[in-house]
């Protein structure tokens, strides 16, 4: 069932008999590394959520020491962007060392805030580093308007819902609570309420609240029953392999009901991401906030958008559960995804205007004859026949074979640093 899209005056203005929307959400974009922060930030992030290397939930990230968050944050405010870190590990005993000094030292480091699930991370943090927002995170499975009011009262400056909450739930707690909402809008989903799942810990002895989760929901599974106390197959090699993880979240055709919600901060998962996935997935929301702002009452989604997100997915999607509870339709049995039909071949670092001469860092194979595509912040998408390529001494290549291997080709038309090169998959 779909949700009614209202007008809300409180987020809108009529500017020359024109309705445009004043109060544009925040499009928050993850980061596992400073390279993927700039990334996000250049490609249109208003604001980015890296994780330190204590107390967060992404173990295998590369994570941000605290000179490392104080360059994110420099490069940040250049874009009037913001940096939040996630501290939203749920601490044992032995975790909570150090907790004190870290909490400053993120304060010190510039970061506007931190997403945090402990109530002692909440307290500490009130107490060592005062001028840190505290945002609550999605771990503490926020999904009803009166939790919203406590979490208020606490202090908190802004919530982070469960994946699991509808748009008509948000409706309410918008309409009930004045704090900021921060919501998913893309990304993976958890099959258990997020983060609260104990496959993890009891197959592999990785707790998922505390960064070590193995996602052990997408593993190929035997499936039996048991039938007189003998174990009989479901599923024989002829079957394909028994799975049970949902679709990843894509919500960007309900953007526009999300705007008109007053939802303060549109999220993007992925902090293990390529810089390709967050380069294009930010791009493409930011286009979708920007376009419903200006002018609402003429907006429709561009076929090109959808496509675009396509290039850089790997699993199937769905709107899991924002306009109704999904169901089996949402979840992936038997399958794991799909494979994506770009891939990222290399990063832009100069185009010289006189010569027509490009300079890549490559990021995958491609040769002389391959057909490419180039996308950025400052470019229209536009494809090239890839001519002749030449390594940094000048010398020809069959190919650009090499992992960060710099490279150069000639291009007409003009590139700026930090475009992409991306290539189909065949």
């Amino acid at each position: 069932m779909a949700l009614a899209l209202a007008q809300n005056d409180k987020i809108r203005e009529i500017v020359d008999g024109k309705r445009v929307i004043t109060k544009k959400p925040e499009l928050l974009a993850p980061a596992g590394s400073l390279e993927k922060l700039k990334i996000a930030v250049h490609y249109g992030a208003d604001a980015v959520f890296i994780g330190g290397q204590e107390f967060g939930l992404r173990s295998n990230a590369d994570n941000f020491s605290i000179e490392e968050m104080r360059e994110g944050v420099e490069f940040a405010n250049k874009y009037g962007a913001k940096i939040y870190v996630t501290t939203n590990i749920f601490a044992h005993n032995e975790n909570m060392d150090g907790l004190e000094q870290y909490l400053k030292d993120i304060e010190s480091a510039g970061v506007t805030g931190i997403i945090v699930a402990d109530p002692l991370i909440i307290e500490t943090c009130r107490s060592v580093a005062p001028k840190l927002e505290i945002h609550l995170s999605t771990q503490q499975s926020l999904s009803n308007w009166k939790a919203v009011q406590y979490w208020k009262e606490e202090g908190l400056h802004r919530v982070v819902l469960a994946r699991e909450v509808g748009g008509e739930e948000m409706q309410l707690m918008k309409e009930k609570v004045d704090i900021e909402i921060e919501a998913f809008v893309h990304g993976a989903m958890c099959i258990a309420y997020s983060g609260r799942c104990v496959l993890s810990n009891h197959m592999t002895a990785r707790d998922s609240n505390r960064g070590g989760c193995c996602q052990s929901c997408r593993w190929d599974y035997d499936l039996y029953e048991l039938e007189d106390g003998q174990e009989k197959a479901l599923f024989d090699d002829n079957h394909a392999p028994f799975a049970m993880s949902p679709k990843d979240l894509k919500l960007i055709e309900a953007i526009p009901h999300m705007i008109e919600l007053g939802i303060d901060s549109l999220k993007v998962e992925g902090r293990m991401k390529s810089i390709h996935y967050v380069a294009t997935v930010v791009s493409v929301y930011r286009k979708v906030i920007d376009a419903y702002c200006a002018d609402p009452d003429n907006f429709k989604i561009k076929r090109e958008w959808l496509e675009e997100l396509d290039k850089c997915a790997n699993r199937d999607t769905a709107e899991a559960f924002f306009h109704d509870a999904p169901g089996f339709e949402e979840q992936m049995f038997g399958v794991h995804g799909r494979k994506t039909t770009y891939e990222f071949a290399g990063l832009i670092l100069d185009h010289d205007p006189e010569t027509k001469i490009v300079t890549m860092q490559q990021r995958n194979y491609f040769k002389p004859g391959d057909e490419v595509e180039f996308f950025g912040p400052e470019i229209e998408n536009f494809c090239l026949t890839m001519g002749e390529i030449w390594d940094e001494d000048g010398n020809s290549l069959d190919a650009a074979r090499h992992p960060l291997q710099i490279v150069k080709f000639k291009c007409d038309t003009p590139l700026k640093p930090h475009n992409m090169m991306r290539k189909e998959n065949n």
